[in-house]
């Protein structure tokens, strides 16, 4: 008799076990799709980092190596180089993104947290206040962004002209533009979001 109670606890037990998994994943699946838009800006900015670092480079080399009066030119046959890149490559690490989700960020989920925090967890990216918070994200980055150009233009413009003058320098190329040297170039931009 004493053999059969333990055994009925025993699936007991594991039949509430069974539940509670089934329950967290599906607590997981919810954070998951909640998440997915940031999970979609993160693989679209890993997919468009390799552009930017070459477009900036580009940009660089297009000051100093291609005639003036065919920058513009080689300019918008980059942009466009680029832009089908982008088209091509983002949808695909996005849908990447998406489709490994639940094997990486969903098991760390469902590692780490309990139903109980998983449940509070929604609670919180589902609540009017964080999407509110949410949405001003850029707006505050921006804001924040602007002023600190603003107040460091003066520090770093300099150091920036130093830096670009002692690689170029060191790449053995011409200095940069007197326009450049003498400070009237256009003044940094924050990047937005």
């Amino acid at each position: 008799m004493k053999k059969l109670l333990v055994i009925a606890l025993l699936a007991l037990a594991s039949g509430a076990q069974a539940e509670s998994t089934a329950a967290k994943k599906e607590l997981v699946a919810k954070v998951l799709l909640l998440q997915r838009p940031a999970i979609e800006q993160a693989a679209q900015a890993l997919a468009e980092r390799p552009a930017a670092q070459m477009m900036q480079q580009a940009g660089i080399v297009l000051q100093s190596k291609v005639a003036a009066d065919k920058r513009e030119a080689v300019a918008k046959d980059i942009q466009a180089d680029v832009k089908k890149y982008v088209d091509e490559v983002v949808p695909l690490v996005r849908e990447q993104a998406v489709s490994v989700a639940p094997s990486t960020v969903g098991a760390l989920l469902e590692e780490k947290f309990t139903e109980d925090e998983l449940k509070q967890l929604i609670a919180i990216i589902e609540s009017p206040v964080n999407r509110k918070f949410l949405q001003l994200g850029g707006e505050m980055q921006k804001a924040l962004l602007d002023k600190v150009v603003t107040q460091t233009q003066g520090v770093i413009e300099p150091k920036i002209r130093a830096l670009e003058q002692s690689i170029s320098k060191q790449l053995g190329l011409p200095a940069p533009s007197a326009a450049a040297a003498k400070g009237t170039r256009p003044p940094v931009k924050a990047a937005s979001k």
